[in-house]
């Protein structure tokens, strides 16, 4: 048996967001993939702490963000030097292959489903490769099968008492190449959605009725996602999630399925986007604008009139980021080439430092309109309390579902009174 234990790095949330925590994902995907002879222990860094004199025979670190990076070299130096061996994988070691395959024993590049046997055998026999690269090679969609969510400790992910999300992935893939997305890097521009019913199996068997699908975007293929949340209907669970597709059907089942809010992006001061905007509230579903800042089209002015626009199609939430040129996007090569990225120190790729020359104002200034979305957007409910009133929604809906746990009866209690927390 070995004893491999998987951790996740700590990393750096954005200044002015409310902070919390949710399960990762990536890392509990992973783990379904390992041999049954591997015994797994987990470490989320951003709620517990390594224990780096732990008895164990392998380490692997998976790394979702650019700013997860130089953490995860600094846990592979003390492990290394414990004489462990060490593997890395996950989205970002696969944006920063050749720089991270310089701080560990092995790298792993791509997809984990049905490649975990060989390494793990090169582990035991001691011939473990500097790289694995299946990155080109994907693995069928068919065999993913559901997360290890049996590693985590549920406990610690909650926000003030009341339990977040779980994460769950009904595709991979996207065939969108968006202009500051590293997605046609790492999996291709071809959709690649879960065979429907191993996905409502998954889903059906998470002991959460509050879900994170965190797909690159559904609104990919009508009739799949029409299918799926005719599926998830009966489960009642409530879900956010990255678009859904601006089809009247689509939205009315996705309402009728639990769509409790989504992620959508909002650009500019379009009809079409208050419109957008407008039908998602329509159909009940709650909408986090997710705002970029810096692109070369907008001036200063421009951001402004964006940040007005926001407030008046009464967005539920916004969450405001700055353009960062992350390896392997368009915007990393364009900018690259064109000699304005002006850092590439990795701990500051949080897309709230700006690290690039932007083309209508200075650095500075960009990084102050970025307070200024944030100071100006929230100016008169924190986001703290517009997040409350997100979560009322999914209260009231378990509530009238009867669906409502008992870790979360508190929040019932002290929003609704006793007498409704006790009648659920």
């Amino acid at each position: 048996m070995i004893n491999f234990k998987l951790i996740y790095p700590r990393w750096a949330k954005l200044d002015c967001q409310t902070e919390f925590h949710l399960p990762p994902h990536g890392p509990v995907v992973f783990a379904a993939s390992l041999p049954d002879d591997v015994s797994v222990t987990f470490v989320d860094e951003n709620v517990q702490t390594i224990d780096f004199d732990e008895s164990v025979d392998m380490v692997g670190i998976s790394m979702m963000l650019t700013i997860q990076i130089k953490r995860g070299w600094e846990i592979a130096v003390e492990y290394r030097r414990r004489g462990i061996k060490v593997i890395f994988g996950g989205i970002a070691t696969m944006l920063h292959a050749e720089e991270t395959a310089e701080h560990g024993d092995s790298v792993f590049l791509g997809e984990a489903e049905g490649r975990m046997d060989e390494v793990m055998t090169d582990f035991k026999m001691d011939r473990l490769k500097p790289v694995y690269n299946y990155q080109t090679d994907l693995p069928p969609i068919e065999i993913v099968g559901s997360a290890r969510r049996d590693i985590l400790d549920s406990d610690l992910y909650n926000y003030k008492g009341v339990q977040m999300v779980d994460l769950v992935h009904a595709s991979r893939g996207c065939h969108f190449n968006c202009y500051p997305c590293a997605v046609a890097y790492l999996g291709g521009r071809k959709f690649r959605p879960r065979p429907i019913d191993k996905t409502i199996e998954e889903i059906a068997g998470i002991d959460n009725n509050r879900l994170f699908i965190v797909d690159n975007s559904l609104a990919q293929d009508t009739q799949w996602e029409k299918d799926l949340f005719r599926e998830m209907i009966p489960l009642k669970k409530s879900w956010c999630c990255h678009p859904i597709e601006d089809d009247p059907e689509v939205l009315d089942l996705a309402a009728q399925a639990g769509a409790w809010y989504v992620y959508q992006a909002v650009f500019d001061t379009s009809d079409y986007i208050r419109d957008r905007i407008k039908r998602y509230h329509d159909h009940g579903i709650g909408v986090e604008g997710t705002i970029l800042l810096g692109l070369d089209d907008q001036t200063e002015d421009d951001v402004k009139r964006l940040i007005d626009f926001l407030m008046e199609i009464e967005l539920d939430l916004a969450e405001f980021t700055v353009l960062t040129p992350f390896p392997h996007t368009q915007a990393y090569n364009e900018l690259h080439q064109a000699g304005r990225i002006l850092s590439y120190d990795w701990d500051r790729y949080s897309a709230d430092r700006v690290v690039y020359q932007p083309k209508h104002m200075t650095p500075d200034k960009l990084q102050e309109l970025l307070t200024y979305a944030w100071d100006t957007f929230y100016a008169d409910e924190a986001q703290s309390v517009k997040m409350f009133k997100l979560m009322l929604r999914v209260v009231k809906k378990e509530m009238e579902n009867k669906t409502l746990r008992p870790r979360n009866r508190n929040l019932v209690k002290k929003t609704f009174g006793r007498e409704s927390a006790q009648s659920v």
